[in-house]
């Protein structure tokens, strides 16, 4: 992640990752603004290209094709990607509400989250439907039904709802893919039935008569049932009902109309207009609020009224970039007037496309070449990123932005720690309002902690325990304070998990990047809020701690565990031969990160990641003693070759390993292939020795995973081998799926190695 040289002074929040806020990413990371940082907001990690979906459907591309990578483009324009759902404003306190973190602070706010399907007023069982939109939900729902279609015997009818040009076009790439589904597994592609219904008289309303003609010979081709003048009114598992009251078989109904704006949205008190969607001026400023911007599908031009088409989404970047940077400088903001004609480029299911404009249309599958090479080159705008200018990174320019006289002073003083190598303290008022409304959790033996601060904490240890102390700390390696807070705690608490401990009270460190009080605070608070989630789960009572500023996130903790006097901590010098070794989380932290800083690595891939990191040990530690293990430890920086080494010198024993055996994090291998490697990896390379003819595993594309470092890793444990297939068994009831029994504990041979691997 990069650490912009200039203090935040405001923030642009982007709610959703359709086309629009893609266009502003891409503005901001060519031109940055000083002082601004951007946030995206949006649940899918990938965002899909409405364009090049019904070609996805018919098999022509594959997923990454036909998708945008949000936390990967967000990485590139120094903005912070905050993976949940919007699902609420809070105009007064300017706040974005979330489902799944705490509320997030804007100065602007632009909300791009496309349509949602407005089936409340279909009788009967509307959740029978399959809807298209919100379109970035669909490549889920389309997998299952794909799942359904191939795997239901006999006859399948498919009926799909709307006329339009998105209806249409669907109808014929799901008919083209599904018949060659079928033909591949040796099926009778005649077993397809599809059904198309459309409540106008004619399919595509918006063309002209020659597009619709080309469509109807396409659907008459196809041997596609058409059904004009006949909307559906009733949806019930396995058929449908159409105004004139007849009943249609259905075995899949897909549903491409009736479009709305989002529920939540009746909340903000924006004004809407009938269907929903945000009204806005031509500045894509909304009408009630002028901080509130809204592009794409989700807004309604009030002076220029268009159809719901992507080609409008995509052409609003540019001016909604423009305008929300304008409105940070209080300068002018510029209208914007989409055109009134604009050329479709529609596919027949084939590799064979129309193309309309107006009354002038062609069609041909020359058409289909010039539609895929426009939608290519669309896409690698976003997808392929060409490297920033390194001789502006990271240099400082001066903040554009107009401030008030106390912003002045803040601004100043933020700059002059920085550039004096200060990491002073956060001042005590920006501290306490951060932490006023968090909620440790109580323990008894805390005398003196949070809710009492002092000079220092005073916990008591109970009769008959003893204290288990342990302490990390390191820098941010993503952009999301909240997530972050959770893996540092994560992180710390592993240590008293693995020794068979319960934590106790914990003690935070942390540095904060300068800024105005409003955005450390803020930092603080997202980032405290996410570290006691995971402490108060874990009932480790926060007593104190201590925050700076510097200029880069870093966050720490000084845990107190206890344990009974007469247990036995699970240490790691009690391997024993005979036993099995359990590894319970995937590796691959480092390489992955390490990838994601030089975007190459997809953001589906840091989401598994983050999704481990974020997978407390405490479950998986207890499972581990209740099932005989004598020796743990949890797998962080040394890598998993240097925590083995840890484990088998003081036991005195020899390991082998089974490389086809390891966990790993999806797309660690292909990280590590294109040799990209974490900064750490040369440290833990130099225990290679400790491998018996480690020159033959050189060339092993797990090799280097082995001196992987980890961040918030899995625990390594030894098991007896009489109880390790219950003890796998009952860690992947609990919640952790990638557990493996990764290699056995042998006796200590006379090579002076002792790791062993194996194939």
């Amino acid at each position: 992640m990069r650490y912009p040289e200039q203090p935040t002074l405001r923030d642009i929040v982007l709610i959703g990752g359709g086309h629009s806020h893609v266009g502003v990413l891409k503005r901001f990371a060519m031109k940055p603004e000083p002082g601004v940082r951007l946030t995206v907001i949006c649940r899918d990690t990938h965002t899909p290209y409405s364009g090049m979906l019904p070609g996805y459907i018919a098999g022509h591309y594959r997923y990454d094709d036909v998708h945008i990578d949000l936390r990967r483009l967000a990485e590139y324009a120094g903005a912070r990607f905050f993976r949940d759902e919007a699902v609420g404003l809070n105009r007064d306190q300017q706040t974005v509400l979330c489902k799944n973190r705490p509320p997030v602070p804007y100065d602007r706010v632009s909300i791009n989250i496309g349509s949602t399907p407005q089936m409340r007023s279909i009788g009967g069982e509307p959740e029978h439907a399959v809807p298209v939109k919100p379109i970035h939900q669909f490549n889920d729902r389309w997998q299952q039904l794909l799942d359904r279609i191939t795997h239901h015997a006999g006859t399948t009818r498919v009926a799909v709802v709307g006329g339009g040009a998105g209806g249409v076009e669907l109808t014929l790439a799901m008919h083209y893919r599904l018949r060659n589904e079928l033909a591949a597994m040796g099926r009778d592609p005649e077993e397809l039935v599809f059904d198309l219904f459309t409540r106008d008289e004619k399919i595509l309303p918006t063309h002209s008569q020659r597009v619709r003609s080309h469509f109807h010979q396409a659907l008459a081709y196809r041997d596609i049932n058409l059904h004009t003048n006949a909307e559906v009114t009733t949806v019930q598992a396995g058929r449908l009902q159409t105004a004139d009251g007849h009943w249609h078989e259905a075995d899949e109904i897909v549903w491409v109309t009736s479009a709305g704006g989002a529920a939540w949205l009746k909340d903000t008190g924006l004004e809407l207009d009938e269907s929903g969607f945000i009204r806005v001026s031509d500045t894509l400023q909304t009408l009630t609020d002028p901080n509130v911007f809204a592009a794409g599908d989700i807004a309604t031009q009030v002076n220029q009224p268009r159809e719901k088409a992507g080609v409008f989404a995509v052409r609003q970047g540019r001016p909604l970039a423009d305008n929300l940077r304008a409105a940070i400088l209080n300068r002018p903001l510029k209208p914007y007037r989409p055109q009134k004609r604009w050329l479709a480029l529609i596919s027949t299911g084939e590799q064979y496309a129309v193309a309309s404009r107006g009354g002038f249309s062609c069609a041909g599958r020359w058409v289909w070449r010039w539609k895929d090479s426009i939608d290519r080159r669309f896409m690698a705008k976003f997808n392929d990123l060409p490297p920033m200018d390194e001789n502006t990174m990271g240099k400082a320019r001066p903040s554009r932005i107009p401030l008030d006289q106390e912003e002045q002073s803040q601004a100043i003083s933020a700059v002059a720690m920085r550039c004096g190598g200060c990491g002073a303290k956060v001042g005590a008022t920006v501290l306490s309002r951060a932490l006023s409304t968090l909620q440790p959790v109580e323990r008894e033996e805390v005398l003196v902690g949070l809710h009492a601060p002092d000079d220092a904490a005073v916990v008591r240890v109970p009769a008959g325990k003893v204290a288990v102390h342990t302490i990390d700390f390191f820098r941010a390696f993503i952009d999301d304070p909240y997530i972050f807070g959770q893996v540092a705690a994560n992180h710390a608490l592993g240590d008293i998990f693995a020794m068979g401990a319960e934590a106790q009270s914990a003690t935070a460190v942390a540095t904060v990047p300068q800024g105005l009080e409003s955005k450390v605070e803020d930092t603080v608070f997202q980032m405290m809020t996410g570290a006691l989630d995971v402490l108060n789960d874990a009932n480790c009572a926060l007593v104190g701690g201590h925050t700076g500023e510097g200029k880069e996130l870093a966050l720490g903790f000084a845990v107190n565990g206890l344990m009974g006097e007469d247990e036995t901590a699970l240490t790691k010098g009690a391997l024993q031969p005979g036993q099995a070794l359990i590894l319970t989380k995937p590796i691959g932290t480092g390489t992955l990160f390490a990838a994601h800083a030089r975007l190459g690595a997809k953001g589906r891939w840091i989401d598994g990641a983050l999704e481990s990191m974020c997978l407390s040990n405490r479950l998986a530690a207890q499972c581990l003693r209740e099932h005989g293990a004598t020796a743990c430890t949890d797998l962080t920086g040394f890598g998993l070759l240097g925590h083995l080494v840890e484990m088998t010198r003081p036991s005195g024993v020899d390991a082998e390993l089974n490389l086809s055996e390891l966990p790993l994090l999806d797309g660690a291998e292909e990280t590590v292939a294109a040799g990209i490697l974490s900064s750490l990896q040369p440290a833990n390379v130099r225990l290679r020795r400790a491998i018996k003819e480690q020159e033959k595993w050189m060339d092993h594309p797990r090799y280097p995973l082995l001196f992987d470092p980890q961040t918030a890793g899995g625990l390594l444990a030894s098991v007896p081998a009489e109880q390790v297939e219950a003890c796998v068994l009952a860690l992947q009831a609990l919640g952790y799926p990638h557990t493996r029994v990764i290699g056995r504990v042998l006796p200590e041979g006379e090579a002076l190695e002792p790791i062993q691997l194996r194939q």
